[in-house]
């Protein structure tokens, strides 16, 4: 093999094992919503005290992911990704023989700890072991993986759960989480990142995080998952009550979207590997998925419309993944990949709470309908963020 190919070789190997990785963590992260109905029947407990299990998960994991920065870039990102695999494979095992609502929510803090340390992780091994121009496809791989553990998570967990009741399907997907963690480390060589966090740096480290730059795009995370999470979470009950969708139509929109997502992630790579301009890259596919939110209640109209709209609206989102993270990758100091990359990224934390909850008061005051004008106000909003990034306000210059 020649240099060249040595070096695609290589990149795809890690890109691939991070993505590995990266699937674990969004396969843990739905594996219990799909199994509420059967904790609610077991536990005798209200959906709000099931709901608070994924709250204290996503606090718990925005917080991880800023100080786990520190971690990757004092220790290396090795050990910390091996730690967040283990919590949450271990936190998922140890549910499957919880005896009550109270145990999940100390689970979902350990799970919370887990998730927290893969983006810092993940961002900081590709950059120290992927050529740059490579990295565009390095990350849509990741972006890739991770629906893909999304997308699986729901129906595997309700599949095993169906044959094996919720106790074995948790016990079945932690020792699957396990196993991949034992292949993880088999691939330990190709995991390295640079340690360059010293002690007399730490001063530095925190004027990095108020940059203009890495505010906005810790802000373009933040408003993006409000809407990506808002879809994914209560799109079948907005299809369903408020324009009188049935909800195998609603159910299969919110397929048809991920899809759409998986495949742009991909696309988007092939995209960022030819353009420098990424921030337009981003600004064009924000745009498009905002106008496919603001027509989808002209769908009522024409129906055969929804999917199209909804695999287009998808499709737009995921293609400005690897855009996106070339962008925070250009803002990013040398030596801070993983305290930039966990302050940023806990801003989609931040995004998944804040999203869910905006809808789910839109839909207790009968304002259905309104629930995609905040979809789509949340998408330009995020188009607002990334297309000043690098162009602050006057009064900040």
């Amino acid at each position: 093999m020649s240099a060249a190919q040595i070096l695609r070789s290589k990149s795809f190997r890690v890109a691939g094992t991070i993505g590995l990785a990266h699937s674990v963590s969004h396969f843990i992260q739905l594996a219990l919503p799909p199994l509420f109905p059967l904790l609610k029947s077991e536990f005798d407990v209200s959906w709000t005290e099931l709901g608070l299990i994924m709250t204290i998960f996503f606090v718990v994991s925005g917080i991880t992911q800023f100080f786990s920065g520190f971690l990757v870039d004092r220790f290396g990102a090795r050990p910390v990704l091996f730690s967040g695999v283990f919590l949450m494979a271990i936190g998922i095992l140890v549910c499957s023989v919880a005896p009550s609502i109270g145990v999940f929510y100390l689970l979902a803090i350990v799970i919370g700890l887990g998730n927290g340390t893969f983006h810092p992780c993940d961002f900081a091994i590709m950059n120290a072991n992927v050529p740059e121009r490579h990295l565009s496809y390095a990350y849509a791989i990741h972006g890739f993986s991770g629906n893909i553990g999304w997308a699986l998570s729901p129906v595997v967990s309700y599949a095993l759960s169906a044959q094996l009741g919720w106790r074995g399907a948790l016990l079945v997907m932690g020792v699957i989480s396990m196993l991949i963690l034992v292949l993880l480390a088999s691939q330990r060589h190709v995991l390295n990142s640079e340690i360059v966090f010293k002690r007399n740096t730490e001063g530095k480290a925190v004027v990095s995080w108020w940059q203009w730059a890495t505010v906005m795009c810790f802000l373009f995370f933040l408003v993006q998952s409000c809407a990506i999470t808002g879809i994914s979470s209560f799109v079948p009950s907005v299809l369903h009550e408020g324009f009188d969708f049935s909800l195998a139509l609603a159910a299969t929109a919110v397929t048809v979207f991920l899809t759409g997502s998986t495949i742009g992630f991909l696309g988007g790579g092939a995209i960022a590997a030819r353009t420098k301009n990424h921030v337009y890259v981003a600004a064009a596919g924000l745009t498009v998925a905002a106008l496919m939110a603001f027509l989808i209640p002209a769908t009522t109209i024409f129906p055969g419309l929804l999917l199209t709209t909804f695999f287009v609206m998808g499709f737009a989102i995921g293609s400005i993944g690897p855009s996106r993270d070339l962008i925070v990758r250009g803002v990013t100091p040398k030596g801070a990949a993983g305290r930039v990359y966990g302050f940023v990224y806990s801003g989609m934390d931040v995004g998944s709470m804040t999203g869910p909850f905006v809808i789910g008061l839109l839909l207790d005051h009968g304002a259905s309908r309104n629930v995609f004008i905040f979809i789509g106000v949340a998408l330009l909003l995020a188009l607002l963020t990334v297309t000043h990034v690098s162009r602050p306000p006057r009064f900040l210059k």
